[in-house]
């Protein structure tokens, strides 16, 4: 019986040992001030809460959103953390969080990702691409995007023409909308974009307040420059990861977490955009806020048929909305 007992115990343990290598994980993570960011911080937090959920987690920290973006390609790593807007080419459903105009507010922006996260739209945060399985394991704020200038007399919509803006060049919404209003797109990256605003290369600039002063935008802005006090759209990152290389369930786990720990992301970001000067601030009349906001509404639904954005999250967009605002004007109309 010792014997037996003994057998049982070894195949256990062996069985244990297995398991435990099978769930050490690589998982890669841009952030654009590496280990000492507010996105790397994140990751370790959630890090520790993975063991729990029997990953052993180990944290590659990119500077370089494309490089993250290659590594996870070729399997250097097994999850990585990335904006959405780069991370839409894995889930679209997820990715259009980040819609133009899609969540104008902090409040709305987190109904619509908790809902993205719950347990009802689990098997719409897997895809399989060329034969791949990928799932969405976690969206984190990044907060409201609003529109810088160097030059405040840019202060409406119709005096971007002819301006040079600088737009992510793998988001084929910003160039399309940039385009459209008559404003020149100067094709950049996550890494660079902003320096382009702080060297006058560019005279318009879009950016969360997260990026305000670990970026440096106030040597854009000057003495003569402004930010549109009006979100244009909500910046989140997505953790993309290969199901296969996790422990059964994982996946859910984590969104469970990132749901969770939505309340203080969203109190960080508010403090960070209470942050930017009121000098920079340039207030816009109601009738120019409903008149860009009636522009997005088009370039969404635009956007949407041209299959750039997921249709189905535009539904969850306008709910989400309109469960803030019900007196809205778009709440009566169809089309998303």
């Amino acid at each position: 019986m010792k014997k037996v007992m003994f057998g049982l115990a070894a195949i256990t343990a062996v069985g244990l040992s297995t398991t435990a290598q099978a769930a050490k994980v690589d998982i890669c993570v841009f952030d654009l001030l590496g280990k000492s960011g507010e996105s790397y911080q994140m990751a370790q937090e959630w890090a520790l809460a993975a063991k729990s959920w029997g990953a052993e987690i180990n944290l590659i920290p990119r500077q370089d959103e494309a490089v993250a973006d290659n590594d996870f390609k070729a399997s250097k790593c097994d999850g990585v953390f990335m904006t959405a807007m780069r991370a839409r080419q894995y889930n679209k459903f997820a990715g259009s969080i980040d819609a133009l105009g899609g969540a104008p507010s902090n409040a709305i922006a987190q109904k619509a990702i908790s809902f993205a996260l719950d347990q009802r739209n689990a098997n719409k945060m897997v895809t399989t691409l060329s034969g791949k399985k990928y799932e969405v394991a976690g969206i984190a704020p990044l907060g409201s995007a609003f529109i810088f200038v160097r030059d405040k007399s840019i202060n409406s919509i119709e005096k971007a023409a002819g301006k040079k803006f600088a737009v992510l060049g793998y988001d084929q919404a910003q160039k399309i909308m940039v385009q459209r209003v008559g404003a020149q797109a100067v094709i950049s990256d996550v890494s660079n974009f902003v320096a382009k605003f702080n060297n006058g290369q560019v005279d318009m600039v879009g950016a969360p307040a997260y990026a305000y002063k670990p970026l440096e935008i106030y040597k854009g802005l000057g003495s003569n420059g402004a930010m549109f006090n009006f979100p244009v759209l909500q910046v989140t990152a997505d953790f993309v990861i290969r199901p296969e290389q996790f422990p059964a369930g994982f996946g859910q786990k984590s969104r469970d977490w990132f749901v969770k720990n939505l309340p203080k992301s969203f109190s960080m970001i508010n403090r960070l955009e209470a942050g930017i000067p009121a000098k920079y601030r340039m207030n816009l009349t109601a009738d120019d806020k409903i008149k860009y906001q009636k522009m997005l509404r088009d370039g969404r639904i635009d956007l949407t048929k041209q299959g750039i954005y997921d249709s189905g999250m535009m539904s969850v967009l306008k709910k989400a909305r309109c469960s803030v605002d019900k007196a809205n004007f778009e709440c009566s109309m169809a089309g998303e």
